[in-house]
């Protein structure tokens, strides 16, 4: 069991990816510093702001760590850069990664279009949450 710290209690909570596994995968890389950025489709009904923090939870709906949103913008697809596809963290970190993993994981949802329109947002790591000892 993992322990929420009081002063993150109340906060809205998301797990990354669209299936356990990689909510899992992303969750290890936003742990390790190496996820900083993410991004949704304009659509989504989660829309944070700068200076928000929410609650990221592991494929089990578990309760990981606590991250605040530190930019939010609006590009279209194409306009995604390298720095941005960097920041992601995910697979060898490169724009073509991105693209490519960014393409299937749109269309398994039926979102994906070339010119579709993107939330892309930049946190930081604020807390993980240690678990809790068994009494």
């Amino acid at each position: 069991m993992i322990s929420v710290p009081e002063k993150y209690q109340g906060l809205r909570s998301f797990a990354f990816g669209d299936g356990p596994k990689l909510a899992d995968e992303l969750l290890d890389l936003v742990i390790r510093g190496l996820k900083t950025a993410t991004c949704s489709t304009d659509d989504e009904p989660n829309i944070s702001a700068p200076g928000e923090q929410w609650i990221v939870l592991d494929g089990r709906g578990e309760p990981r760590c606590a991250i605040e949103t530190i930019e939010l913008t609006y590009r279209r697809f194409p306009e995604v850069d390298a720095a941005f596809a960097y920041d992601e963290g995910e697979g060898d970190r490169s724009l073509d990664y991105w693209r490519q993993a960014h393409r299937t994981y749109f269309g398994r949802q039926g979102k994906f279009r070339e010119d579709m329109m993107l939330m892309c947002e930049r946190f930081r790591l604020v807390e993980v949450f240690a678990r809790a000892e068994p009494s």
